[in-house]
C-alpha cells in the first residue's frame, strides 16, 4: 500500500489536519501512528483505513480493511450478534461465514454472555469488543486500531494483542494509536511521529531511549519472554513443540482438555507463532509478553 501526497481537511477554507504524507507500508509491519492530541493520528488513520477520503492525494494498493474507531456508534438498532452477522456480510462473507466468524470473536473476546444484548444495552468496554471483532472478521490484510485497547479487561486485550500477531504472521499490515508507549513496544516495526499535520519516520531500531523509558515509567524493563496460549494441540505435537529452538517451556492440557501455555524467547516468538498457527486444528488464544529470561522444564 502507498499513500501519495495524502492530505486531508474539513473544508476549503478548513486547516489542513493532515498534509503532504507520502509513505510506503510494507506487507507484514506493525507501524504506531504517534503525537500529540489534536495531531491528526486519528484523522490520518481513517483516511488509510478508507473510512475517509483525502482532500488531496491518494492511497494506492489497499488491502482489505479492518478498522475499530476511537469512537465506536453504541446507538444502533442491532444486537450485539445481528451487527457482527451483519458486518460480516459487508466485509464479502457469506451468511454462514459470517456467522462463524461472529461467533468466533465473541468467544475470543470474551463477549459471548452478551451477543443477543442491543448494542445500546452494552458497557463502553463491551462496545469496544463487538467494535474489534467486527474488524476482524473476515481476517483482513490491513488492520487498522485507533485506542482499540481501551477499556478493555486483561483477557481482551491479550486476545486482541494475539489477533494482531496472527494477522502480522499472515503477512497483513497493522497500524495503531495507543496512549500507552509500551504498548507492543518490543513488536513494532517504525513509528509515524505527526507534528503539525506531517509524518516523520522513525524505525524501531531507532528509538531504545523509549523502550528503555518504560522501565523509569514503572513499566519495567523490555519483554524477553513470551506466553503464548493455544488450544488443538495434539498430545504427540508436544514433544516436537518442546524441542523447537527459542522455546522454554510448555504446559497445560493437551487438545479436548484445555489449553496449552508455550513459553519463548523474544527473539523466537515470531517463528513459533507462525508455526503454530500452520499446525492444523490449533487456534491460537492469546499472547502475552513477561519480563525475566525464563528457564526451561
Amino acid at each position: 500500500m502507498r499513500l501519495v501526497t495524502v492530505g486531508k481537511r474539513y473544508g476549503l477554507r478548513q486547516p489542513w489536519i493532515v498534509r503532504d504524507v507520502s509513505q510506503e507500508v510494507a506487507a507484514g509491519r506493525l507501524i504506531r501512528v504517534a503525537g500529540p492530541n489534536g495531531s491528526g493520528k486519528s484523522t490520518l488513520l481513517r483516511v488509510i483505513a478508507g473510512a475517509s477520503v483525502p482532500s488531496a492525494g491518494r492511497v494506492t494498493g489497499r488491502p482489505h480493511a479492518g478498522y475499530v474507531p476511537e469512537r465506536f456508534p453504541p446507538a444502533l438498532a442491532f444486537s450485539a450478534r445481528e451487527y457482527l452477522e451483519h458486518m460480516g456480510r459487508i466485509h464479502g462473507l457469506n451468511s454462514a461465514a459470517a456467522m462463524a466468524a461472529a461467533e468466533e470473536w465473541l468467544e475470543r473476546l470474551g463477549a459471548t454472555d452478551y451477543a443477543r444484548a442491543p448494542l445500546r444495552t452494552l458497557s463502553k468496554g463491551m462496545c469496544q469488543k463487538v467494535a474489534i471483532a467486527q474488524a476482524l472478521l473476515a481476517r483482513p490484510g490491513l488492520l487498522v486500531l485507533d485506542e482499540a485497547w481501551t477499556g478493555l479487561d486483561q483477557a481482551a486485550r491479550g486476545a486482541l494483542d494475539a489477533a494482531v500477531a496472527e494477522r502480522l504472521a499472515g503477512g497483513g499490515t497493522v497500524l495503531f494509536v495507543d496512549h500507552d508507549p509500551a504498548r507492543l513496544a518490543d513488536q513494532v516495526h517504525e513509528e509515524w511521529r505527526l507534528a503539525g499535520g506531517r509524518v516523520t519516520v522513525v524505525a524501531a531500531e531507532a528509538r531504545p531511549a523509549e523502550v528503555a523509558g518504560r522501565s523509569a515509567a514503572g513499566a519495567g524493563p523490555a519483554p524477553q519472554t513470551a506466553t503464548i496460549e493455544v488450544t488443538g494441540l495434539e498430545v504427540t505435537s508436544l514433544d516436537r513443540l518442546s524441542m523447537r529452538p527459542g522455546v522454554l517451556r510448555v504446559a497445560g492440557e493437551p487438545a479436548g482438555t484445555g489449553s496449552v501455555q508455550v513459553t519463548v524467547t523474544a527473539a523466537a516468538s515470531d517463528a513459533v507463532l507462525r508455526e503454530l498457527l500452520s499446525w492444523d486444528g490449533v487456534h491460537v488464544f492469546a499472547v502475552e509478553s513477561g519480563g525475566g529470561t525464563g528457564a526451561s522444564p
